[in-house]
């Protein structure tokens, strides 16, 4: 079920939302909650349901998890034991048809690889999970197990993102001001989400057309419709997962629950450093505060902080996707981040509107 489907804006939501505030009103508050996890549940099924039992045993696994973090003295062991879980379910899933594909590319071999349809959701709520193992273990403490299931599986973030923290979360479902219908939020929500549905269904999806029509259709691209197939992807990709997020975030509002900023206008940035804090926002967050920050960040001299980087957009390319185009991928915007810090130390100041220019035709 898509975000700008009439199933969802004219049944789902509406039906979800009246019965969560109903139950509230009526101070039923944990069935409030516990209907939430359901109809995420329900919304989720609704893509692929033979999957749902992936992020069930993921819920049962990672609170059971938790719960050990917050009473056991071997916490770190248990930790690693938690990510280890989390990022090894995901790479089996996600990576094990492009590893065999390439053994026996290279090794000869003629292993025979079945390429498994992805979980749904699953890179988002993989980075969700490791982030509430590490909430438990910093605060050696566990939450309710409907909280708990309500952060990982809330659906107008379950899909796509943003990805959030257990820390930002869990107080704004347990808040009782957010018990009682928000006209305020309800209005902002719904600007929102009619703003990401034009987005979408509008300029991304009319982009599309052009897109597809180069990629796919054309057996000979002259030089005007290479940039304009080139433009129009460009463009697409960005109104389309902004416009999506959106909606999440509006969708979100309404039952006055915050989510956080994920695009700030990144075809605007004027260098490659300011675009990543602006593209996917909850991402770099999350590789800064997971992967950067623990490496030693930029703590630990130059050649190192240079690593640091690579290694960081590497990892991060792979989560996006299993191939070689990805680790290009990101291995060139790792590469521009160093050339990028590189050139910062040499104080030379570039004209804003040639960085921008620069920045956005590398991207």
């Amino acid at each position: 079920m898509l975000f700008n489907s009439a199933k969802y804006i004219f049944v789902f939501l509406p039906i979800v939302f009246s019965i969560y505030f109903y139950l509230n009103k009526k101070g039923l508050y944990d069935i409030a909650r516990f209907m939430l996890v359901l109809c995420s549940l329900v919304f989720y099924s609704m893509w692929k349901i033979q999957y749902i039992w992936v992020i069930v045993i993921s819920i049962l696994v990672n609170y059971f998890l938790g719960f050990l973090l917050k009473q056991h003295k071997h916490g770190k062991l248990i930790l690693i034991t938690g990510i280890v879980i989390n990022i090894g379910t995901l790479v089996v899933f996600k990576y094990t048809y492009f590893l065999i594909q390439n053994i026996n590319s290279l090794f000869h071999t003629n292993v025979l690889a079945t390429n498994m349809a992805l979980p749904l959701a699953i890179s988002f709520f993989t980075f969700e999970q490791i982030s509430y193992l590490t909430y438990c273990y910093n605060s050696k403490r566990s939450e309710r197990f409907l909280d708990y299931s309500l952060f990982i599986s809330f659906f107008p973030k379950l899909i796509a993102g943003p990805i959030v923290y257990p820390e930002e979360m869990l107080p704004q479902f347990v808040s009782k001001e957010n018990k009682a219908i928000n006209y305020k939020n309800i209005a902002e929500g719904m600007n929102l989400f009619i703003f990401g549905l034009f987005k979408k269904c509008v300029v991304a999806d009319t982009l599309a057309i052009f897109a597809v029509n180069g990629f796919d259709r054309l057996s000979v691209l002259t030089f005007v419709t290479a940039w304009v197939t080139s433009l129009a992807y460009t463009l697409q990709l960005y109104y389309d997962f902004s416009g999506y997020t959106d909606m999440a975030r509006g969708t979100a509002l309404m039952l006055n629950i915050h989510l956080p900023l994920n695009f700030n206008s990144p075809y605007k940035a004027t260098n490659i450093q300011q675009f990543w804090k602006s593209w996917h926002m909850t991402l770099t967050r999350f590789l800064r505060d997971y992967l950067y920050i623990p490496l030693g960040g930029n703590k630990v001299g130059s050649l190192r902080t240079y690593l640091n980087i690579i290694t960081v957009f590497f990892i991060g390319c792979l989560w996006h996707g299993a191939g070689w185009t990805f680790i290009l991928w990101g291995l060139l915007h790792g590469t521009a981040m160093v050339i990028h810090r590189i050139w910062k130390s040499f104080n030379i100041r570039m004209n804003s509107y040639l960085g921008c220019f620069l920045t956005f035709n590398f991207i």
